[in-house]
């Protein structure tokens, strides 16, 4: 079990750079082809419209190779898209790279994260955080990798750095011994199995209010992931604009803003499983809204920093807890749970990233922080629901 943790949490630092590589270049991305925010809104879109395909597609590759030859396809995926993307193609193909990158990311995070739900019965929320720790590592680990890359002008090296850990997950999964979850690692049904499992698949395991419950979790993790990757995607280019910092200095708000989502998560689960899930998630949204509603009135760096760093440690929980909490709301359901939250999150982080790109270009800095905010505002009155009826 715990050399799965480890490899897991190997496979989320991958994550945490593929997820916010494009945010960290993004300025210069978009100098070099001669394009606005909007396009790069699109090609985040596309992005994570390969991470939903990954998400919804993992069960049927998992059911045909088994959940480790499932990984390797995605991650071999994820290094091919990330070298692709080094070489700098023809604009046209940058949105193809972004849909195979999101496939493999999608299906990394998927598959780990309902393994891990499904075999630790115990401190889950803990165990949860533990990948979302090397997640926001890596995702603060890649922004300031891309800084001095940025000031040397080699910010294309950027995709290769995550193509060269992808390559080292990649080796870990394929050549690592897992004990007793081995066979269930490369479990792979009888066609007549699963035959049998796809026709009870059909019918989802909820009933009653666990539909209201799961509908609100879906918008939820909808909120919640396409506000995020907006925040990470576009935090320079608002900091370029705001501030008016260097496209190098810009670059660092990213690591700034998850070394804060780092350090929250390091006690986000022993947090929650003091305080209990419920009580974690709303106070974590509550203290968002107010945090992303005065974000635009700090016109100073030092101000506008010290906002930074609050929502990054606010935000740091959320996401894992959410989904525990989710899970240990919708009991007999633990399978299908996580990936609807996950795939929702998806389309959110292709979705929201898209209306934010187009508000960067047509409405002021203070609009699109507002728009923000209220997402944050729904993501509280949605917490609060779900406290109500689970």
């Amino acid at each position: 079990m715990k050399k799965l943790i480890w490899i897991g949490c190997l496979s989320y630092f991958v994550i945490g750079l593929a997820h916010v590589v494009m945010g960290s270049i993004l300025p210069v991305l978009l100098q070099h082809y001669d394009r606005n925010y909007s396009a790069g809104g699109e090609l985040i879109f596309s992005q994570f419209a390969g991470f939903l395909a990954g998400v919804l597609i993992s069960p049927l590759l998992n059911r045909r190779f088994g959940k480790r030859g499932g990984l390797l396809i995605a991650i071999g995926l994820l290094v091919c898209a990330e070298t692709a993307y080094a070489f700098l193609p023809p604009w046209g193909w940058m949105y193809v790279i972004a849909v195979a990158a999101g496939f493999g990311f999608g299906m990394i995070e998927a598959v780990i994260g309902t393994i891990i739900i499904a075999a630790v019965t115990e401190g889950t929320a803990v165990a949860m955080s533990r990948l979302e720790v090397l997640f926001g590592v890596g995702a603060l680990v890649m922004p300031l990798a891309a800084s001095p890359l940025i000031a040397a002008g080699s910010w294309r090296l950027a995709f290769l750095i995550v193509a060269a850990f992808a390559l080292i997950s990649l080796l870990f999964w394929a050549k690592g011994g897992f004990g007793c979850l081995q066979s269930v690692l490369d479990e792979r049904p009888p066609r007549r199995e699963r035959g049998a499992k796809r026709l009870r698949s059909r019918k989802l395991p909820y009933k009653g209010r666990q539909w209201i419950l799961l509908s609100l979790f879906i918008v939820f993790f909808f909120l919640y992931v396409g506000t995020e990757m907006s925040l990470v995607n576009f935090m320079p280019a608002i900091f370029i604009t705001k501030l008016g910092m260097s496209d190098a200095s810009a670059a660092l708000t990213v690591t700034f803003f998850w070394l804060a989502m780092s350090a929250g998560r390091l006690y986000a689960g022993v947090l929650a499983e003091r305080i209990s899930y419920r009580r974690y998630v709303l106070t974590s949204c509550l203290a968002t809204v107010l945090l992303l509603a005065i974000f635009p009135f700090a016109s100073q760096r030092v101000a506008a920093f010290a906002v930074l760093a609050l929502l990054g440690l606010c935000m740091s929980g959320i996401f894992s807890i959410a989904l525990v909490f989710s899970s240990k709301l919708l009991p007999g359901a633990e399978e299908s749970t996580p990936s609807i939250m996950i795939a929702s999150g998806g389309i959110g982080g292709a979705v929201l990233p898209l209306a934010t790109g187009w508000s960067m270009d047509h409405l002021q800095i203070a609009q699109t922080s507002g728009l923000l905010a209220a997402c944050a505002a729904v993501l509280f009155l949605l917490s609060v629901a779900a406290w109500k009826i689970g």
